[in-house]
Parts: structure tokens; C-alpha cells; sequence
């Protein structure tokens, strides 16, 4: 098979491993991981934009590196070409091989942030793209220079006000870092934070599975030709439905 991989920039290397062992012939496009701070139906549109540049009748499918995300698959339509996409609500389930295991483990830990080399090497700020579509960084020293000492940190507080709700750093080792240093940085970023510290084993199988044309289980949900994906409030997180035919009374 030829595949089109259109995946987020935060699983780069990740993807990258699963694609050179991959036996099918696979073309990688990468999105920046701030694509997700532009909001659902912002997101949804510019992968739209993604998908429908892929020629018809060039791939036998278009697997997407990318949980709903925020509701950001949610809305795609395949036009001429399958879709497949995994059944999982963010790459934190992904780096962890199964939705069951992100499940179970947030059930245990429902204050954990997470941390991987990709979140870390590809621009910790969760608002990457933020100063591009407002100009608010999230930069103490540069919001202070902005609007001044007391206008700074009172923005400053309001944009980290997420931070209150966690108390741990949980750090996904997938096997393919470098060396010690993400893991290092995310260490040090527990410590300034007062979060604790916990690391636990990526598992890419599923990142293999999309890439290998291995979607026989509900793990992934594949989308025909005249179908769109659609969010759904259940453990199967995303579903097909057929496209509505334009009404023309």
C-alpha cells in the first residue's frame, strides 16, 4: 500500500521509528503541535486543507497522527480517499500503546500533566501558536516588558492558571530518546512547578499498526469516501457518518 501520513509534530520521532520499519510505502507530512491552540473547529479546517491536497487515486489511504484532539478531527470529510484515524482522545493515549492503558492510568493519576521528547524538543508552551493569532506570549519577563509589572503578572496568572489542577509530571519514555536530557528537563520542570515526578514506558504499537495498514481491531476508525468523522461522547471517542447530500429545494 501507499500510505499519506498527515500527523502532529509532538510525535515526530515516534512516527518517524514506526515509518522506517513499516512495509508499506509511507509519505510523511508533519503540523505544528500548536495547531491544537487554534481551537476545534480552526484545527479541523486546516487538516481539512491537508487532506484535500492529497491527489485523488495517489494513496490507498490517508492515516492521520492524531487523536480527537480537542474535537479537531471531528468534521473531516473524506472526499476521495479513506481516511484512518486512531480512537483515542489526545497523543498521550497514543504514546501509550491503548486507550485502556491512558484510561486506567489517568484514573489513578487524574492530576497528571504529561511530558514526552516531542512536547519538550518541539516548544514546551502550550500556546505555541498563540503569539502568532494574538500576540500574547506567555513569558513573564515579556508580558511585564508589555503591559507593564502589575498588568504583567496578573495576564501571566490568568494564561497558567491550568497549572493549579496538577500535581504530577508524568514523563512517557517511548525508547527512542537520545540520551537523559528531556527526561532531565522535564525532572527540573516537576521541581519548579512543586509537582512530583513520575516516568512511565511509551508503548508505539499503535503508531506501527497505523502505518502497517493494521486497522482490523476498534482500535482505529476508518473512513470511506462520502463519509465524515464525528465525535462521540462514548468509549469509541470518534465514528463515521455519511456526508448529508446538499439540499437544493
Amino acid at each position: 500500500m501507499r500510505l499519506k501520513l498527515i500527523a502532529c509534530e509532538v510525535l515526530y520521532r515516534e512516527m518517524c521509528a514506526a515509518v522506517a520499519r513499516s512495509a508499506e510505502i509511507v509519505d510523511v507530512e508533519f503540523l505544528p503541535k500548536g495547531l491544537h491552540d487554534l481551537g476545534g473547529k480552526a484545527m479541523t479546517a486546516k487538516l481539512q486543507e491537508c487532506v484535500d491536497r492529497v491527489p485523488a487515486g495517489g494513496y490507498d489511504a490517508i492515516v492521520l497522527g492524531y487523536g480527537l484532539c480537542g474535537n479537531g478531527l471531528h468534521g473531516i470529510e473524506a472526499r476521495h480517499t479513506v481516511i484512518v484515524a486512531p480512537r483515542m482522545h489526545d497523543c498521550i493515549g497514543l504514546l501509550m500503546g491503548s486507550r485502556q492503558r491512558y484510561e486506567a492510568y489517568f484514573q489513578e493519576h487524574s492530576g497528571s500533566y504529561y511530558r514526552s521528547t516531542g512536547w519538550l524538543e518541539r516548544g514546551v508552551d502550550l500556546l505555541q501558536l498563540a503569539p502568532y493569532r494574538s500576540g500574547t506570549s506567555t513569558d513573564l519577563a515579556e508580558l511585564i516588558l508589555k503591559y507593564g509589572e502589575d498588568n504583567g503578572r496578573y495576564l501571566y496568572e490568568q494564561l497558567t492558571r491550568f497549572e493549579s489542577a496538577y500535581r504530577t509530571l508524568t514523563f512517557i519514555e517511548t525508547g527512542l530518546e537520545c540520551d537523559s536530557r528531556f527526561e532531565e528537563q522535564a525532572r527540573r520542570e516537576a521541581t519548579g512547578k512543586g509537582w512530583e515526578f513520575e516516568k512511565v514506558a511509551g508503548d508505539l504499537r499503535l503508531l506501527e499498526r497505523l502505518v502497517n495498514g493494521d486497522w482490523g481491531s476498534d482500535d482505529f476508525l476508518v473512513v470511506r469516501p462520502g463519509q465524515r468523522i464525528e465525535a462521540q461522547f462514548d468509549g469509541n471517542i470518534v465514528r463515521a457518518v455519511e456526508i448529508a447530500a446538499p439540499n437544493h429545494s
